[in-house]
């Protein structure tokens, strides 16, 4: 294993103070656009004009963030390409926002997904629902700050906390400057330099190793290419059940009802284009995914002999990339600065896309409601609960520092609050009988389950036999260490951990040890259960609903596509066009934002 002492070039400066320039230009530029563009549906929904190819890589950028290209390789590392399982739930995930939810919300033509909570349910369950959300996303916009900025300061030495003040003040200016077409543009942007951050470490490590046989045939033996694993026990951390069916619960509660990607799909200009972008973000998700989980693979590849954690040549395992990066590109100036432009691109498109769907929904649930404020008032109200929001997801950036491994944390933080939510409406939705004291007992109740297995799982940690951490070496290592550490293997820090926490109660080995990713299967499944159940008892939904409020067929590609197909051969007219054929249908759907009105 090579110990560089490298550290960054001038170049490798160049690259990531360019990727902060042409970033902060686009917001700069998309401010002087819309001068004329005044109200705060401009701001928060780019006047609902986007077409799909542009908002389908905004919807990836949005949450394949830093903790995809540093957490994902390592999670990779130490546990196996299992994980590369969740691109299935990906293509579930897409199929029920698209058919499901999307239909129903541009349909309403929401600004605010919360908005739907008070048409279907009452005010109080909608102000709840915008209170969880800013908790969520607040939580989670942390986390994904802290991350790359202890990547910066890993490779380059610079301050931790200047570089977390850094990240929010750039991505707070622009997404204050420009609002959401600022932040769809340079989602964009940022995507091309995450790929292009990854496939570099990708292409230097297959040139070293010897091949992509090298390095699968060294992560085989290691254990790493445990893809098949069909153990049903939902206390194993991750088996092919957990990542597919937990995995599509976990993101259909971003994709389907989290407003931070809703506020995109309503941004574009018919639903077609919405659809669309749903199913071009599905491949860019795949391809991104499939990278980062490659680069574990060549992580393990690189160090499998002498482990850089072991070895205590890195502080934390979410450090592991940039070591690696240091280690293997530093011959090449220029590139270890684009792998931290990546890091740093997936953590700005992530914090601009939360700050923005932050100012959104408080301005649309909680100021205008409550207070008589213009347009004009409006948009300025806007921008400034950007500037707010954009400080206080600094802020808890300082709580992020305290927590685990940041695929997991993540994971965790967002299934707690997003699961109950996503049970709330898919009982609003789906179960027309659903009413307000339902709705309410669902996701209190939702909420209540899930954060009490959470909660237990950080106190009492699962045993080693759930979580299955892989060996990890360092008997290959070229150390001068003291004679009791020079061959550790990760077994033994288990142990360890073992031995420090014997006395644990009877839920630690079941309840407490349920695998983190049906944290959100567990809150949705009981807000939809509750729900149903309290309905029911109360009388059920007494006043009728207004039109378009719950899914119908309709609303179902696959039945418009049966129509014009029948229609077609019945009337044996013309040409049959279907792709034009569905999108004049799915245009027509709300006929509030055609492209007569857009114009």
């Amino acid at each position: 294993m090579r110990m560089s002492s490298a550290v960054f070039s001038v170049w490798d400066y160049v690259v990531f103070i360019m990727m902060l320039a042409v970033s902060t230009g686009i917001g700069v530029y998309y401010a002087f656009a819309a001068r004329s563009q005044s109200s705060s549906a401009d701001f928060l929904v780019a006047g609902r004009s986007l077409s799909a190819p542009p908002v389908a890589l905004s919807l990836t950028a949005s949450f394949m963030s830093a903790i995809t290209v540093l957490g994902t390789p390592v999670e990779v590392y130490k546990y196996g390409a299992i994980f590369i399982l969740i691109c299935f739930a990906y293509a579930f995930m897409v199929a029920l926002s698209s058919e499901i939810f999307l239909p129903v919300f541009y349909r309403l033509g929401v600004t605010s997904t919360y908005e739907y909570l008070e048409m279907r349910y009452n005010k109080h369950i909608r102000l709840l629902g915008t209170i969880l959300f800013i908790i969520q996303t607040v939580l989670y916009t942390g986390l994904v700050i802290y991350a790359p900025a202890l990547a910066l300061n890993q490779v380059t030495g610079v301050d931790l906390w200047g570089a977390v003040i850094s990240t929010g003040v750039v991505c707070t200016l622009y997404c204050t400057l420009g609002g959401l077409k600022a932040v769809v543009w340079t989602d964009v942007f940022q995507v091309g330099i995450m790929l292009a951050g990854l496939l570099a470490v990708i292409v230097q490590s297959v040139l070293l190793q010897g091949g992509i046989p090298r390095i699968i045939s060294d992560s085989a033996h290691g254990g790493r290419i445990n893809l098949w694993d069909f153990d049903p026990n939902p206390l194993r951390r991750h088996t092919f059940w957990s990542i597919t069916v937990g995995g599509t619960f976990y993101w259909t509660s971003f994709y389907g009802i989290n407003h931070a990607q809703v506020q995109r799909y309503i941004s574009c200009k018919s639903l077609f284009h919405a659809k669309m972008a749903l199913f071009i973000n599905l491949v860019t998700l795949w391809v991104v995914t499939f990278c980062a989980v490659f680069c574990g693979l060549c992580l393990y590849s690189v160090y499998k002999n002498c482990d850089p954690w072991m070895a205590k040549k890195v502080s934390a395992q979410d450090q592991l990339m940039p070591y690696l990066v240091l280690d293997i590109l530093s011959e090449f100036p220029g590139l270890p600065g684009l792998f931290v432009a990546a890091a740093y691109s997936g953590t700005l498109s992530t914090v601009s896309s939360s700050v923005n769907a932050l100012a959104a929904v408080t301005v649309t649930d909680v100021l205008r409601p409550y207070l008589s404020l213009s347009e004009k008032q409006l948009s300025w109200a806007s921008k400034a609960m950007s500037l707010f929001y954009g400080a206080v997801c600094i802020g808890m950036a300082g709580i992020a520092s305290l927590m685990g491994g940041m695929l997991q944390a993540a994971f965790s933080i967002s299934g707690v609050i997003g699961g109950p939510l996503l049970g709330l409406f898919s009982l609003a939705i789906l179960f027309p009988c659903a009413n307000s004291k339902g709705g309410l007992a669902g996701l209190v109740s939702g909420l209540g389950l899930s954060l009490w297995v959470c909660i237990g799982a950080q106190i009492y940690p699962p045993p080693a036999e759930n979580s299955r951490p892989l060996t990890l070496n360092t008997h290959g290592c070229n150390l001068s260490m003291a004679p009791d550490t020079t061959n550790w293997t990760a077994s033994m820090d288990i142990y360890r951990i073992e031995e420090e926490t014997l006395e644990r109660p009877l839920l630690a080995e079941n309840w407490y040890s349920l695998s983190y990713l049906y944290f959100g299967l567990l809150g949705t499944v009981t807000a939809i259960a509750v729900g149903l159940i309290v309905s029911i008892l109360s009388g059920g939904q007494r006043m009728k609903l207004q039109p378009g409020l719950t899914l119908s067929k309709e609303d179902l590609t696959c039945y418009k596509a049966y129509k014009i197909l029948k229609a077609k051969v019945s009337g044996n007219a013309g040409k049959l066009d279907l792709t034009r054929e569905l999108e004049i249908s799915l245009r027509e759907n709300n006929c509030d934002f055609g492209d007569v009105e857009l114009s």
